[in-house]
């Protein structure tokens, strides 16, 4: 397969700006290094009808566009369910019955990392396994052999974070994230990954898990969110913040285009046009300030967004 770069929406509601931004990073850094560009809807948990068609439509608006057809992931169950079993066939795998509650409650285990599951469920004897059964379904959860890894970055550079025993398929039938987004890519031939820097946290997780199914850890990118003005990400209760709002608003979308191409440092005009001048090394490292459509609109971009 072509190696490739890729975006992946969850389809609950319209991408706002900082979707958007992220799409095109992922987009530029793509194009730059003569990769595939792939679009995948990751819609195992939450879809809104229509969802999807108005991302794709808004996608299209600022000049993002995709090789091949887009990949949904309720049609990969199959592909999950396998390297579930490979998992579980190495020994990798354990039955979990607690609930959100009872692991918050639970002690941790000693020199466990902060917020790492504590094991409730890792050893249990076949009584016991046979009477939680009859309690409650249960999640399936990676025998992790190891507390932390560590992935590299091309803004972060090393980052290490906690590897505990994650959910690989939750107590309803549903494929975890973690899982999926391992099992999609390397489907898919995606080698590069560049998305929200809020997800750089669970990423050693999912290159753990790589290892384990022995799939090639793809180059990773983490790239600055958008932010409100009291520095919070930005949702739709910041105003006009999806192309839909914006429009209403008086704003195109090839000015929304714009003003996201200048708070990369990159001159207004196609994403094509701004191939040119795109260089991972000179991206702001600092979130992008969304101040509204008014403000935004006299600004020059840069690194602030201000």
């Amino acid at each position: 397969m072509t190696p490739a770069g890729r975006f992946a929406p969850s389809p609950s509601g319209e991408l706002h700006v900082g979707n958007l931004r992220t799409a095109v990073l992922a987009w530029l850094f793509a194009r730059s290094t003569g990769r595939d560009f792939l679009l995948r809807v990751e819609d195992l948990d939450r879809a809104r009808a229509g969802a999807e068609a108005e991302q794709l439509r808004d996608l299209a608006a600022i000049g993002v566009t995709w090789d091949g057809a887009v990949v949904h992931q309720t049609d990969r169950g199959e592909l999950y369910r396998d390297a579930i079993q490979q998992l579980t066939s190495a020994g990798l795998t354990y039955e979990c019955f607690c609930t959100r509650r009872e692991i918050q409650e639970a002690p941790s285990a000693p020199h466990a990392p902060q917020g790492a599951y504590p094991g409730t469920c890792r050893n249990l004897d076949p009584a016991e396994l046979e009477v939680k059964r009859s309690l409650r379904p249960a999640a399936i959860r990676l025998r992790a052999g190891v507390g932390e890894y560590t992935v590299n970055d091309v803004l972060h550079g090393d980052f290490t974070g906690v590897v505990d025993d994650f959910v690989l398929r939750r107590n309803d039938g549903v494929t975890a994230y973690n899982l999926a987004v391992v099992v999609d890519d390397a489907a898919q031939g995606i080698d590069q990954v560049v998305r929200g820097d809020d997800l750089l946290p669970s990423t050693p997780r999912q290159a753990y898990l790589a290892s384990l199914l022995h799939i090639p850890v793809p180059e990773y990118a983490h790239v600055p969110l958008v932010v409100n003005s009291d520095g919070a990400r930005l949702a739709k209760r910041d105003g006009a913040v999806t192309l839909g709002d914006l429009s209403r608003a008086g704003v195109a979308a090839a000015e929304v285009r714009d003003l996201i191409l200048r708070s990369l440092g990159l001159p207004a005009g196609t994403l094509e046009q701004a191939l040119s001048g795109f260089t991972p090394g000179s991206l702001p490292r600092e979130p992008w300030v969304w101040r509204g459509v008014g403000v935004e609109r006299g600004s020059q971009g840069g690194r602030s967004g201000a």
